[in-house]
């Protein structure tokens, strides 16, 4: 499936979520992406979750890319990184 995919620089830390949320424009239709605080903190260690998330976004951003392409969403139509 070629899916054209883009990510806008507009992630937010949701408090609610306890994680990184960052949208994605698939064909140009808004999906939404997230990766947990704990996540990040195994991954990448002792960094505030945006900065993780900031510092590492070309990697992240092509895991969302492959969960998307893979229809790895949730019920919500969320796509997680775990």
């Amino acid at each position: 499936m070629n899916q054209a995919i883009q990510f806008p620089e507009r992630e937010h830390w949701d408090e609610e979520k306890s994680a990184v949320c960052f949208p994605a424009l698939v064909n140009g239709m808004l999906v939404m992406c997230a990766i947990t605080g704990a996540t990040l903190k195994h991954r990448f260690g002792d960094v505030a979750a945006l900065n993780a998330f900031r510092d590492h976004r070309w990697d992240l951003e092509e895991e969302a890319s492959d969960a998307i392409r893979e229809g790895q969403d949730d019920d919500q139509g969320w796509f997680w990184l775990s």
